[in-house]
């Protein structure tokens, strides 16, 4: 049986790590199939009407989409068929997200996907990988568009800062640091609970617990909302008891957006930290017939450069669904400035935020005179070494609603933006004026971009209940408006100022909350 490379999947080893041998060849994995869809350019199609805002769009129904966009029987039956030659069992099959998931022993994989999956060394951790392309036989070269899992390595980080020292354990005298009901207040949100709205987060490992939950919204005085774990690719809701590790993203998400919109139902979808589950964990979102988000918040990631294109493209075409279905994704841009924590002295822009599908969140340092907001600028702690990502682009096209723009270099330079501008929009985000929440049973203050994303989607929610429906792809209507956003104009996240208008560092700035509304069709009362 003649294999061919499949394009886009080639992977390098971390940088510094090194091989230590062979993986176990009788160690079980599971391993996504992402297949081609029915009707490519009926699809982009429609998604081209979302991204020019036409008026009177109804978004497609998730029964609908997976009638006419979900994947062929027979490219399913290819891959069944493919599996059984290999003695690799089907362990889940979707022809709505388009993912066939098998299992099977080290060995199995080897041999089906041309592969030699070795253990690798970080120093810091290990990880099972594999070096080169991935091999698929010619009948599938064409239906399978992306396989996810073989590598195991983490994929993304969760994109929070802790404030450290005794200020953390409460606010000072003088506010230094807010609730996300006093956020909801200072970028005048309108008045909604939410109610009839799901929110989706992605979580990557951690979890929550009930309790902590429950006591932090008897602080607030608020119900607390309906959170459910959904599972996905053996992810479990598992908090770990570190404020510190990815509990620390997990309460912090539920406890934004719930706080924002408390009679939401949010949907916690679990998933391992690699490409497949990262993945895996928003298909299964987008296309959740039972909980039916409307809004999905993402506080996860890593720099374009970590990821395979099969894994970009995989992602991407996620967020494209998403906006066919009336969601609105929101995802953090970023903690590390305009480096995005790359060691190679170029700048880097953080994924999945620099999709153009998704609402990319930026962050900001916020200050307050009684109940005003007194001054904004770009969040940029050199000392702590926070700041917000952005930049632009190395591997996406220039959006239409961002044509003529530029940006604007430290130096004060401005030059065309050329392609996908990060971020689209901000937020309070600086650890020293961050979020008031409890993780693990414990007050803390919370900042980073990650809590920039359940924010928007919070006010998304609210926006949703209002209409009746999901707004889905924001961008084109707040780029057009004039009022939507509070321009930054002071500040830089490393090599990019703010500027009037938007900039590589907050975007089109933080929400007016009435404006946002005004610009997503909902009238002020």
């Amino acid at each position: 049986m003649t294999h061919k490379p499949l394009a886009g999947s080639e992977r390098r080893s971390v940088p510094g790590a090194r091989a230590t041998g062979p993986t176990d060849p009788l160690q079980r994995l599971r391993v996504s199939m992402l297949l081609r869809r029915s009707a490519p350019d009926e699809l982009a199609a429609y998604v081209a009407r979302c991204t020019h805002a036409e008026r009177g769009l109804v978004p497609i129904t998730r029964a609908d989409f997976a009638r006419r966009f979900g994947a062929r029987a027979q490219d399913l039956a290819a891959v069944r068929a493919f599996a059984a030659t290999y003695g690799l069992s089907v362990e889940h099959e979707s022809a709505q997200r388009r993912t066939v998931v098998l299992a099977g022993t080290v060995a199995q994989c080897n041999a089906a996907f041309g592969v030699d999956l070795q253990q690798f060394d970080t120093g810091s951790g290990s990880y099972r990988g594999r070096i080169g392309s991935i091999l698929l036989p010619e009948a599938l070269h064409g239906i399978v568009e992306a396989v996810l899992g073989l590598d195991d390595r983490p994929q993304a980080k969760p994109h929070f800062r802790r404030r450290k020292g005794a200020a953390a354990a409460a606010p000072r005298a003088e506010a230094t640091s807010f609730t996300p009901l006093q956020l909801a207040d200072l970028y005048g949100f309108p008045a909604s609970s939410g109610q009839g709205q799901t929110i989706g987060i992605i979580e990557l490992g951690g979890g929550y617990r009930p309790a902590d939950i429950t006591a932090y919204f008897q602080t607030l005085g608020v119900t607390p909302p309906q959170v459910i774990a959904v599972p996905v690719d053996g992810g479990a809701n598992a908090p770990t008891g570190n404020a510190d590790g990815p509990d620390g993203e997990v309460e912090l998400d539920i406890e934004v957006a719930g706080a924002i919109a408390p009679a939401a139902r949010i949907a916690v979808y679990f998933a391992p930290n690699t490409d497949a589950g990262f993945i895996d964990a928003v298909t299964t979102a987008v296309h959740d017939t039972a909980n039916a988000p409307t809004v999905i918040s993402i506080s996860w990631g890593g720099p374009e450069s970590t990821w395979t294109q099969q894994a970009l493209d995989a992602m991407d075409q996620a967020f494209q669904a998403a906006t066919a279905l009336g969601i609105t994704v929101c995802v953090a841009a970023g903690d590390n400035g305009s480096s995005d924590g790359v060691t190679d002295g170029a700048d880097h822009v953080d994924f999945p935020a620099s999709s153009s599908y998704a609402l990319a969140c930026g962050g900001t340092s916020l200050r307050v005179s009684g109940a005003q907001i007194a001054s904004e600028t770009v969040w940029n702690d050199g000392a702590q070494g926070g700041a917000t990502g952005g930049g632009v682009s190395a591997v996406f096209a220039l959006p239409t609603w961002q044509q003529g723009l530029q940006v604007v270099d430290s130096k004060g330079r401005a030059t065309a933006l050329a392609r996908r501008g990060v971020p689209d929009v901000s937020g309070d985000a600086d650890p020293q004026t961050g979020y008031d929440v409890n993780i693990d049973g414990s007050s803390t203050v919370i900042g980073g971009t990650s809590a920039v994303a359940p924010l928007w989607a919070g006010l998304i929610a609210r926006i949703n209940a209002t209409r009746g429906t999901g707004v889905g792809l924001v961008q084109p209507l707040l780029y057009r408006s004039k009022t939507a956003c509070r321009d930054i104009t002071q500040g830089d996240n490393g090599d990019f100022a703010a500027a009037p208008g938007w900039d590589a560092c907050t975007g089109l700035g933080s929400p007016n909350g009435a404006g946002v509304a005004a610009a997503l069709g909902v009238p002020a009362s």
